[in-house]
């Protein structure tokens, strides 16, 4: 009934594809840009890394990909991230910007403010960048479909779920326009246009992960001594599926720090510390998500591995949500 309305009332062409998609694309931002100079942000993700090969290949040098620390990345992740892009051939600046985040973030706990305080200082650290690159006329950022649904209403009176940083355009004191080359596609066409682009399966195949990075994935306000204990408890997880083969069969995994304390015990001594919960979930699109049956014998494993190995924490829970009712990240 669908494929009538649509493909013979509507007349609508059932000819896309990853390739036409390129083709169409690389020719818009050749016209919209010209010879001007572009800035992309980077973040390691599929999203970015796809829009930043993209754009290149349309205008090659004139792109300049930055790659902000925002003090809330995965553990390591900044100095691993930017030997990957070498490789690519990609012109990128690391920036290292966590006390501007971490200073901006203090005594913040409401998920939304913090996501626009994160959203602010990025716009902040990328004006000052632009203003360093000589001709810089754009800011490229990978805007996916979902990010824009969940940010604001499209097309009728939809209720914001929540805002994304890099969705709702730029301050006018910003003197940059912004281009967003995926902003119709769903996470799963962003992975066959960037197969098509041939980029390397290390990047390709990573989870999404939340532009505002671990800043939502501590609920509650942010410290350093937060950020480094939730750290170390996701680079356990996400290892472990990664060891045990599991990490290619799910579609998005990782840490939250929950804000709040459990009585434990170590040795003789009762312990008051923290708890982390464990989310991983199977989806095609971000949209709708199932909650993964990890087997029980990994989940014992990780968290013995995790009230082990980290500092101030003494439990591990498994989220066992799907989205809806619930998202995919907790904030």
């Amino acid at each position: 009934l669908l494929k009538n309305f649509v493909v013979n009332i509507c007349e609508c062409r059932q000819d896309w594809t990853p390739a036409s998609f390129i083709g169409t694309t690389l020719e818009e931002i050749k016209n919209t840009t010209g010879n001007d100079k572009v800035i992309l942000g980077l973040s390691g993700g599929v999203d970015s890394s796809v829009a930043a090969v993209l754009i290149h290949k349309a205008i090659g040098k004139n792109l300049t990909c930055i790659f902000v620390n925002n003090g809330l990345l995965r553990k390591n992740e900044f100095e691993e991230v930017l030997e990957t892009y070498k490789k690519l051939d990609l012109n990128v600046i690391g920036v290292d910007a966590s006390a501007q985040f971490y200073q901006a973030l203090e005594g913040i706990s409401e998920p939304e403010a913090k996501r626009k305080a994160i959203g602010r200082v990025f716009i902040e650290v990328f004006d000052q960048e632009a203003q360093k690159i000589e001709g810089a006329r754009w800011l490229a950022q990978g805007t996916i479909y979902p990010d824009v649904i969940e940010s604001i209403s499209v097309n009728g009176p939809s209720a914001t779920i929540k805002s994304h940083h890099n969705v709702g355009g730029l301050p006018e004191k910003m003197n940059l326009r912004i281009i967003e080359p995926l902003r119709l596609l769903f996470k799963d066409e962003v992975r066959r246009v960037g197969n098509e682009l041939q980029i390397p399966p290390v990047i390709l195949n990573r989870h999404p992960f939340p532009g505002p990075g671990l800043g939502i994935r501590i609920l509650g306000d942010i410290t350093p001594q937060k950020v480094k204990l939730l750290q170390d408890a996701d680079y356990i997880f996400i290892n472990a599926l990664k060891e045990s083969g599991l990490y290619g069969e799910i579609w998005q995994a990782g840490a939250i720090l929950l804000p709040i304390h459990s009585v434990g015990v170590m040795g003789d001594e009762r312990t008051y510390e923290q708890v982390i919960a464990l989310r991983a979930v199977h989806s095609t699109d971000g949209m709708t998500a199932d909650f993964v049956h990890l087997p029980y014998e990994f989940l014992a494993s990780v968290s013995n591995k995790i009230i082990n190995q980290v500092r101030g924490i003494n439990r591990v829970v498994y989220d066992i949500s799907s989205k809806p009712p619930a998202t995919i990240e907790w904030e």
